[in-house]
């Protein structure tokens, strides 16, 4: 089986990229840079293709190419590059999104599988609660961006029959991210402190942001499409991920708890800290737990546990 991830050289898809590995399956990285240290212990078993999303060539020949079983489209623009540069983003995430869905269609790849975010939310959250029902008024151009990929991946389920399926997840913690994000403090702080470095939090130490870790989110994506295609109803999915959510200052007590001497200051962003208030909610996955049997299982502590841990055993992924 034949597995195409784009966006596969980034923290997520290396880890989806090894998931299939270890299933026995082909997985085929399509990425600007492909070639990424974090996969050098097994790119011989791992074919790369250097591609922009927004090349419809590009894509249109890596999926002819390659005739893959799924595509893991995890590939795109973060939240500040998007704010920043919405022409881009456009770019990226909204085109990419629409050549993959078309490069599917025409190729006739059985499934997609969406890599989404809770930043499709933002305004006029009414409860207390963000679940799949929850209306979507983005506040981040990256959100906007998302949502419309989502509604563009329904229309090729319904129009076209392919097997379109998304999450929408939480900010990702992990070592190695280099890519600005309204939430990156989470994975920033335990990494620069790891480092003999201080950090300075942006947020509020009340500030409660669902984050799950990368090893997890990698799992969630693969169990999504493997669910038995009459079990999707929702297609679009919220997942929840370290439970409770811990807030920004719970994450600041056990990284001094595990670093002994971690400097770390808190300097609320009085742009982001609105933002962030809005879809700092407790998150409800009842419908991924009733229709494909989702299950996180990391807390706080096992996080930065393993965070540290995969710093130890591989600095060479994170120079």
């Amino acid at each position: 089986m034949t597995s195409l991830i784009t966006g596969g050289s980034g923290l997520m898809g290396v880890e989806v990229v090894r998931l299939l590995l270890e299933k026995g399956e082909k997985p085929v990285v399509f990425s600007r840079n492909p070639a990424t240290p974090k996969l050098a212990d097994v790119a011989d078993h791992v074919e790369g293709i250097a591609g922009d999303l927004g090349n419809f060539s590009q894509v249109l020949n890596a999926v002819k190419k390659t005739q893959p079983d799924v595509i893991y489209h995890m590939g795109g623009m973060l939240s500040v590059p998007s704010d920043a540069d919405p022409a881009g983003a456009i770019q990226a995430n909204v085109l990419g999104t629409f050549h993959v869905l078309e490069a599917a269609r025409l190729f006739e790849v059985p499934q997609v599988l969406f890599a989404s975010s809770l930043g499709v939310y933002g305004a006029d959250i009414r409860e207390d609660f963000i679940d799949d029902n929850t209306v979507q008024h983005p506040l981040l151009f990256y959100g906007a961006t998302k949502a419309f990929a989502e509604n563009m991946g329904r229309f090729f389920k319904r129009k076209y029959g392919v097997d379109f399926r998304g999450i929408r997840f939480p900010s990702v913690l992990g070592p190695g991210i280099r890519t600005p994000g309204v939430a990156q403090y989470n994975p920033g702080v335990i990494e620069e402190c790891a480092k003999g470095n201080a950090f300075t939090i942006w947020v509020r130490p009340d500030t409660r942001i669902p984050i799950m870790y990368f090893t997890e989110s990698a799992r969630a994506i693969v169990e999504l499409g493997q669910a038995p295609v009459e079990n999707i109803k929702t297609v679009n999915y919220v997942l929840t991920g370290i439970t409770p959510t811990p807030s920004a200052g719970d994450l600041a007590d056990v990284v001094r708890a595990k670093i002994p001497g971690a400097q770390i200051e808190f300097q609320p962003d009085l742009e982001l800290q609105p933002i962030l208030d809005d879809i700092g909610r407790r998150v409800d996955d009842t419908n991924a737990q009733q229709e494909w049997g989702w299950k996180p299982g990391y807390d706080l502590e096992r996080s930065v546990d393993e965070f540290l841990n995969e710093m130890r055993s591989n600095p060479q992924r994170y120079v």
